[in-house]
């Protein structure tokens, strides 16, 4: 017996957060709307693209024309993962978090093999600016989105 949800997808609101590992300063930014989503079941799978930057600054942080590619490539997969119908989409933008010549890209998925088929697309076709790796594991739970959906007190809220 299949289970059914009735799912509502919230307005992304965002939080900015600054953190410090291994002596580097890391900036991320979170959809704090997904803090309390449920049925989390739904969107059972967590993606977590990591892509390495190439164009740095001081403190490993991607210079201002560096952010564009990436950023450019990230609105162009946000897109993707998320499909045609906006009002029943195959991903929820989770998070971005830029530290240490790295920018990792996390979503929620509902089907993995549509995500997959997607990512694998990309780099067959070398359709992606930078070298990334990606992994897709099943968590219900949430587990792998706790670090970044807890409680930032003190950071920034910009508006939508």
């Amino acid at each position: 017996m299949t289970k059914e949800y009735r799912v509502v997808i919230p307005d992304a609101k965002y939080r900015i957060i600054e953190f410090v590992q291994e002596d580097f300063p890391g900036v991320g930014f979170i959809n704090i709307s997904l803090q309390d989503f449920e049925p989390k079941a739904v969107f059972a799978w967590h993606l977590s693209i990591m892509i390495n930057l190439e164009d740095m600054i001081e403190n490993r942080m991607p210079s201002k024309e560096e952010r564009k590619v990436i950023d450019d490539f990230e609105s162009r997969l946000d897109l993707l993962l998320k499909g045609p119908d906006t009002d029943k989409p195959n991903a929820l933008f989770l998070a971005r978090i830029t530290w240490n010549e790295t920018r990792e890209l996390m979503w929620r998925i509902y089907d993995p093999e549509i995500s997959n088929q997607i990512l694998q697309t990309i780099i067959d076709q070398k359709e992606s600016p930078r070298e990334f790796d990606y992994r897709m594991d099943s968590d219900e739970e949430w587990k792998l989105a706790e670090w970044v959906l807890k409680d930032h007190k003190n950071q920034s809220s910009p508006e939508n």
